[in-house]
């Protein structure tokens, strides 16, 4: 809850800009709980601030929610294997028994979570720039001043992001190619090839595990490729096969008594894993609807 009253002709400018604010800060950070607090701490500051001095208070606070975040991004960058409170989202799993060429086209229908991987993909200025201008029309200008860039510098970062994220809008012509890097990163763990995994991974590869502790994440191609044997092998050891992961290629595993034990999706982004979410929960596991053992 927000301490405004709404006799406060500031309280009630910041209550018009919540929803908005909010939104943005969820964009940029993927968590409802740290969008929540971002938000928060931006009612703090301008309770502090001498409103008069404030020209445009839409601006000003979208720029104190977009530094915050900015702060917030690159300290998760710096403790990667920090838990977060929200899950990955709903996930549609489906066998995979390689579609035909006219049917390729049902890929583009599901691509849900391939955008939301692919932004947590990004890096933090990149995010802050794509989300900023595409989605909610900032100016490049005023993106520059908070990433303290020049506007043709933020320019290229949005551009940078623009085309990572439009990989995903195009799964229909890359599936076979998507396919066929997941089957070589999935064969390279098997064999405990490093560096066969390193040709396949892009070197920002951002790894998400859904763990019955909480959301668990890895960054950089070296830190995922060092632990993409023990996976690998624990969810084939028993039984596994390829399934579609809301319309991403993906590997399915069960147990020996058929109970799941991990579900992984990936987003190949120009011939690379640009992100791989797992889910290892067996409550998480439980509540989706998955294929039967091949």
């Amino acid at each position: 809850m927000f301490d405004t009253s709404p006799a406060d002709p500031v309280g009630e400018a910041f209550e018009a800009q919540r929803d908005r604010l909010r939104a943005v800060a969820h964009r940029m950070l993927g968590s409802h709980a740290d969008a929540e607090d971002v938000v928060q701490e931006a009612w703090l500051r301008l309770s502090r601030q001498d409103t008069t001095t404030i020209d445009n208070l839409a601006g000003w606070l979208t720029t104190v929610v977009g530094r915050i975040s900015l702060d917030v991004l690159r300290s998760r960058r710096a403790r990667p294997e920090a838990s977060y409170d929200d899950r990955l989202p709903e996930l549609v799993v489906t066998v995979d028994d390689g579609l035909a060429p006219e049917d390729d086209v049902a890929l583009a229908d599901s691509v849900g979570l391939a955008l939301l991987v692919v932004l947590e993909s990004l890096g933090p200025s990149e995010r802050l720039a794509f989300v900023l201008h595409d989605l909610f029309a900032v100016p490049f200008d005023e993106i520059g001043r908070i990433l303290g860039r020049s506007t043709d510098a933020t320019k290229m970062l949005a551009s940078r992001a623009r085309r990572k994220v439009r990989a995903t809008e195009r799964p229909a012509a890359a599936g076979r190619e998507q396919r066929e890097v997941v089957r070589a990163f999935l064969a390279a763990a098997r064999r405990g090839d490093f560096e066969g995994l390193l040709r396949v991974l892009d070197p920002e590869v951002r790894l998400t595990v859904d763990t019955p502790g909480g959301v668990v994440v890895v960054l950089g191609a070296t830190k995922v490729a060092t632990g993409a044997s023990a996976r690998v092998a624990a969810g084939t050891a028993a039984r596994g096969r390829a399934v579609l992961v809301d319309g991403l290629p993906g590997f399915l595993s069960w147990r020996e008594d058929g109970t799941p034990l991990s579900v992984m999706a990936f987003t190949v982004v120009d011939g690379r894993i640009a992100a791989i979410a797992t889910v290892i929960d067996p409550a998480r596991l439980a509540t989706l609807d998955l294929p039967d053992p091949g």
